[in-house]
């Protein structure tokens, strides 16, 4: 069983999140509290193998509480709060102080919100579970910059794009929420379907397991990536956590290189990682969709994978748990169509045939 805190002051928030969490036959909640000072209290007594942490309460605010506790005895946190908002300082300083995942709260419909999100809110528990944290030191510094795509692979030129060979191929991005909308997505996808390729920000060691039960629903074989594996059809590679994955090519065999290196848009695996190697290696040929996260992982990628050639799909808002990374590739012009989670697969389909 996965132990569980909860420390949010609303007993809204902490009696759902309760309701949510032990309905799953592998998570107990062991203990809840209404701000910091009652979580210290409690505790004394227990032990949770994973905490999950408002922002904003009385007496001592969360990110106050989780630097002091992953300063002395860390635990794996997940932030969940309204005052998460993608790209704000508070989520900067939550991933600075050790925070495993960040969840966003609405600040209107929290209850729902929280109901309709489980299989989410439940995943990031496994997940968080499984992710191994270390004391920190107070940072005293300004944070690193936050490095792009450059770090890891250099810019594509259009001079790099071979046209050797027809075979599509799929490169998608997630983050936040990213997990549920997999699933919908893969499980439509048939067993002829055109290679794809996945970045979604999650933990180290938790990805086989993802990878796995995907692979027990969907008429696609799912795997986790491993190096130079082939991109075939009908098969699914999803990058392992704390890896990069790099889309290559030899000749007309489009294979995946799994690798170390630094954190770029703030996460490892990194969606724009993958999405500059796709432009850079399949052109014309791909087909690029960023899905539900919080951030701007990908936008960039995803820019340059429509400047050589490719046609990208986003989620739309409505059917996004957190519509932060489609939200910014549009921005950028990098999108050629949005459309609901449920039609990301037969507009992948369709595409794929009309090359």
């Amino acid at each position: 069983m996965i132990k569980v805190m909860i420390i949010d002051d609303s007993a809204v928030v902490r009696q759902t999140l309760s309701g949510v969490l032990s309905a799953e036959p592998d998570i107990e909640i062991i203990a809840t509290a209404s701000d910091p000072y009652d979580a210290a209290n409690k505790l004394r007594s227990v032990v949770p193998d994973v905490i999950i942490l408002d922002i904003e309460m009385p007496r001592m605010d969360g990110l106050t509480f989780l630097r002091k506790l992953m300063s002395q005895h860390p635990l794996p946190v997940i932030i969940c709060s309204s005052k998460a908002e993608e790209g704000s300082d508070n989520v900067f300083q939550a991933m600075q102080f050790g925070a495993v995942d960040i969840i966003q709260k609405p600040k209107i419909g929290t209850k729902q919100f929280l109901e309709d999100s489980k299989v989410m809110i439940s995943d990031a528990v496994r997940a968080a579970q499984l992710t191994s944290v270390k004391k920190i030191a107070v940072p005293h510094s300004p944070p690193q910059p936050k490095l792009t795509a450059d770090a890891v692979l250099p810019p594509p030129s259009r001079s790099q794009v071979s046209i050797e060979t027809t075979e599509s191929v799929v490169a998608v991005g997630a983050s936040t929420g990213g997990t549920e909308a997999l699933r919908v997505f893969l499980e439509r996808l048939p067993i002829d379907c055109p290679g794809v390729v996945i970045v979604q920000h999650m933990p180290e060691h938790f990805t086989a397991a993802f990878s796995k039960r995907l692979d027990g629903l969907c008429a696609v074989r799912v795997k986790e990536a491993e190096n130079n594996d082939t991109v075939l059809r009908g098969q699914v590679l999803i990058a392992p956590g704390n890896r990069h994955v790099l889309l290559k090519r030899s000749g007309a065999r489009y294979y995946v290189e799994v690798k170390e290196g630094p954190l770029v848009s703030r996460h490892r695996p990194s969606v724009d990682v993958l999405f500059r190697s796709t432009a850079r290696y399949a052109g014309k040929n791909a087909i690029g969709v960023i899905m539900t996260g919080m951030g701007d992982d990908g936008a960039r990628g995803m820019l340059e994978m429509k400047e050589a050639g490719a046609y990208n799909i986003a989620q739309d808002e409505g059917s996004c748990v957190v519509f932060g990374m489609p939200k910014e590739a549009i921005k950028l012009g990098a999108v050629d169509k949005t459309v609901p989670l449920d039609q990301i697969a037969a507009l992948v389909l369709e595409r794929s045939k009309a090359r």
